[in-house]
């Protein structure tokens, strides 16, 4: 007759399976998952007609101005939308040998128009001359 007590094994959890499942979790919620480019500046610019200009290799200033008429020189932003901040960005981005390089201004289609003719009068009062719009091209023609 045994007398001692039966000694039980304590039950094991096999955690194997849980981390697999886990894994696959991960990695579905992952692959499935779609990221969001908020740090691009998206604009519409207007529709134009004619041919499209040749792209070379020439340096440019670029002006952006975006639908809530917000300024960005070059990709920083103008911390301000009146004319003495914008013309004072502009001034320490064409100070120098860069007189002479054109201005590229990209303005949404629903910018303010007031908005491009603040930028057009800081770059006038500043002397530069070469000035350009960028545009996209008309659903009817190539």
């Amino acid at each position: 007759m045994n007398l001692r007590p039966s000694r039980r094994d304590e039950p094991d959890i096999n955690l194997t399976p849980l981390i697999d499942v886990v894994f696959l979790l991960l990695i579905f919620f992952m692959v499935s998952t779609t990221f969001n480019d908020d740090a691009r500046l998206r604009l519409e610019l207007p529709r134009a007609h004619g041919e499209p200009a040749k792209a070379g290799e020439t340096q440019l200033v670029e002006l952006v101005v975006d639908v809530a008429g917000r300024y960005y020189v070059d990709g920083q932003q103008v911390l301000g939308t009146d004319a003495g901040t914008l013309r004072r960005a502009l001034a320490e981005v064409v100070k120098g040998d860069k007189r002479d390089l054109p201005v590229l201004i990209k303005a949404d289609a629903k910018t303010p128009h007031q908005a491009v003719m603040t930028a057009l009068d800081a770059l006038g009062q500043l002397g530069i001359s070469h000035v350009a719009f960028a545009a996209s091209h008309s659903e009817g023609t190539q």
